[in-house]
């Protein structure tokens, strides 16, 4: 597996790493627990050595998950996790809350949940409107400079933040949703990074699963999915939104891959400081997933696909008008 450094940090990870959240929550009920610790570990076994969690994924299971299969290889891997909400009595998501007192908390829980003495990146799940960036930033140093936390990240802030943030203490990472159909991070986020030297990690890299191929219009989701609430995932978007599977399938055929290799080969084409993190729950995807590292794609190639996604209009808002309100801030 190729290695590359987030950004100007001194994190080395492999090229694609592995988000987790989908094994607990968010894609409907969650999976075998063994099932997937024996998929992780199949993971590390294949050279991915970048996990994403959260304590909201779930809440707390997901953490318990990954700090379980990765003790084995605590010392070769790298976790990643995030703070920055507070959760209801049955565990609902019930606003930001990204106190400092708030963070230490955090982390000293997800310490215990993830089986380890140190968060190797400690991102900001989402910008609080209410507790200025720098305190934010302030709190991850101290947290540094304790040893519990290796590097400092955020998760789907825009350029002010970041830039306020990084001034008190680097910014080794951003996580934001980034893909051939959400490309919003070409326009301001991906130039700010290059300038500061910050690695991006993108996250939906494979369009929540869409660009794979295996969803169409007719595809029904658990009630407990929350592509259900998404706008570009009713029927009538994703039956316009094939467009771009078909130009991604008919690149695949070429390269004798698939539309999920080429659209994360895309991806780690256009910098070599991005990291794609695709989730997957299944043995089959991983591998797939994997293979996408090999796929070269030319310059030929990325203009064709760049030029013919320029004529594609993706159809349907990526959240909700309420989730969406909390990004980009």
């Amino acid at each position: 597996m190729q290695k590359r450094k987030l950004g100007n940090s001194n994190l080395e990870v492999s090229a694609l790493g592995l988000g987790c959240m989908g094994m607990s929550y968010g894609y409907g009920p969650a999976a075998d627990k063994q099932e997937m610790i024996s998929l992780i570990r199949t993971a590390v076994e294949r050279g991915i050595t970048f996990f994403d969690t959260a304590e909201a994924y779930g809440p707390f299971k997901n953490e318990e998950l990954v700090g379980e299969a990765l003790a084995p290889f605590r010392a070769q891997v790298v976790i990643a996790t995030k703070f920055g909400f507070k959760f209801g009595p049955k565990g609902e998501q019930s606003g930001t809350d990204s106190r400092s007192e708030h963070i230490k908390e955090v982390a000293e829980a997800s310490l215990k949940r993830l089986k380890t003495d140190r968060i190797d990146l400690f991102y900001q799940h989402r910008v609080d409107p209410d507790v200025p960036i720098e305190d934010v930033a302030g709190a991850v140093k101290d947290l540094i400079q304790e040893g519990k936390v290796r590097h400092f990240g955020l998760s789907e802030a825009g350029v002010q933040t970041i830039r306020r943030a990084h001034a008190v203490h680097p910014v080794t990472a951003l996580q934001s949703e980034y893909s051939l159909w959400w490309r919003k991070p070409e326009e301001e986020v991906l130039p700010t990074l290059e300038e500061l030297g910050i690695g991006f990690v993108p996250f939906s890299p494979l369009g929540k699963g869409f660009l794979t191929g295996k969803i169409d219009e007719n595809t029904t989701f658990d009630k407990s999915d929350f592509r259900n609430i998404v706008p570009r995932f009713t029927p009538e978007a994703r039956k316009a939104n094939q467009a771009l599977v078909d130009l991604l399938r008919q690149i695949a055929d070429r390269k004798n891959a698939t539309p999920a290799q080429i659209a994360l080969a895309w991806l780690l084409a256009q910098k070599s400081w991005i990291v794609p993190i695709p989730g997957t729950t299944k043995r089959n995807r991983l591998e797939e997933n994997i293979g996408a590292v090999s796929v070269e794609l030319s310059s030929d190639d990325l203009r064709e696909i760049d030029s013919a996604a320029a004529r594609i209009e993706v159809q349907g808002a990526r959240y909700p008008e309420e989730l969406e309100r909390r990004t980009g801030l």
